[in-house]
């Protein structure tokens, strides 16, 4: 990117009234461009001190999933909780800085990309099991924190429990399919049936934390990314998100990310205080692999009608089917022993 690229100039302009002084940006370079968002790395030098940062912008505020001040205060809320996630320099919904709502956040250095991570792990060793109990510890952690404490737009479960609102969701998302899928309508049904009782708690969630999502260096676990889906519910739809197949790359036998296994995962949880429950954490693996699957859908059809003309919301598509495979897979005993 060039000296005279507008998005230079607004970051610049931003963290100079932020900081009361002059600020240059050096090295801005691209490091990722979703469907909705960017994230931009650079360098801001005032005077003798050169801070590494990190801008995430929504170039597109309609697609903005959460408001970026309300994810900037939960990512600080995190963090204050012992919850390695990037330390919040400051956010702004003003779009006239750099073109849409941003934060920005300090850079913390490592492996994002699944399979680096995956290669990283093989390399060194005891690594995947660390980094297995550092997620475990990391959620529990943020599960802890009283909700009281969140910002008051977080989405809340309100009358129903958690589980009955993601399911009550599920629904919603099949009868929206643009054609039947006899293997996720099974999975609701069943889902339906096995529903757990209620939590005597709900806590923070992250929403997406999974591999992908962390940063992970030779020490492990340095920082959970994209809380732009955090809410207050039921603590199990973390751990259980996490343990879905599709984040292991490959690596099947490892349920945790490819990287570590689910006793490894429960061990940290609970060394750092978390309660796990089993077989609710197996009900939330069925639902996030149903309306995860779903989810895919919805984005394929929002690029086939042109809501969301876009390569990344085409190719969701191809893994819807994978994901009725994964759904029946985990529901198969039920029907085994039947």
């Amino acid at each position: 990117m060039s000296s005279s690229d507008p998005t230079r100039k607004g970051l610049a302009a931003f963290l100079g009234e932020l900081w009361g002084e002059p600020v240059e940006i050096e090295n801005l370079q691209m490091a990722s461009a979703g469907a909705r968002r960017q994230n931009l790395l650079f360098e801001a030098r005032r005077r003798d001190e050169r801070s590494a940062l990190v801008a995430t912008i929504t170039p597109n505020p309609a697609m903005q999933v959460m408001d970026v001040e309300v994810e900037a205060d939960t990512i600080r809320l995190a963090e204050t909780a012992g919850t390695p996630a990037p330390h919040v320099v400051a956010a702004t919904n003003d779009p006239s800085w750099v073109g849409g709502p941003f934060f920005v956040t300090e850079r913390v250095e490592g492996e994002t990309i699944p399979r680096r991570v995956l290669r990283l792990v093989e390399s060194t060793a005891g690594l995947g099991s660390r980094l297995g109990r550092q997620c475990g510890e990391a959620l529990a952690k943020l599960h802890a924190i009283d909700p009281s404490r969140a910002r008051a737009e977080l989405a809340r479960p309100g009358a129903t429990s958690p589980a009955e609102q993601a399911l009550a969701m599920a629904e919603t998302l099949l009868h929206a399919l643009l054609q039947p899928s006899p293997a996720y309508a099974l999975g609701l049904r069943w889902l339906e049936r096995q529903l757990p009782p209620r939590s005597e708690r709900t806590g923070v969630v992250h929403g997406d934390f999974r591999n992908g999502n962390i940063i992970v260096g030779p020490d492990g676990l340095r920082a959970a990314l994209d809380w732009e889906v955090a809410k207050i519910g039921d603590p199990m739809e973390d751990l259980a998100w996490l343990c879905m197949r599709m984040w292991r790359f490959r690596n099947d036998d490892l349920e945790v990310g490819g990287f570590a296994t689910a006793d490894d995962l429960r061990a940290g949880y609970e060394a750092a205080g978390g309660r796990w429950r089993q077989e609710s954490f197996h009900w939330w693996k069925v639902l996030c692999t149903l309306r995860w699957g779903l989810g895919l859908a919805g984005q394929a059809a929002a690029h086939l009608n042109g809501t969301v003309p876009s390569i990344v919301m085409a190719a969701s598509g191809r893994r819807v089917a994978e994901l009725e495979y994964d759904t029946l897979m985990l529901i198969r005993g039920s029907y085994q022993s039947a």
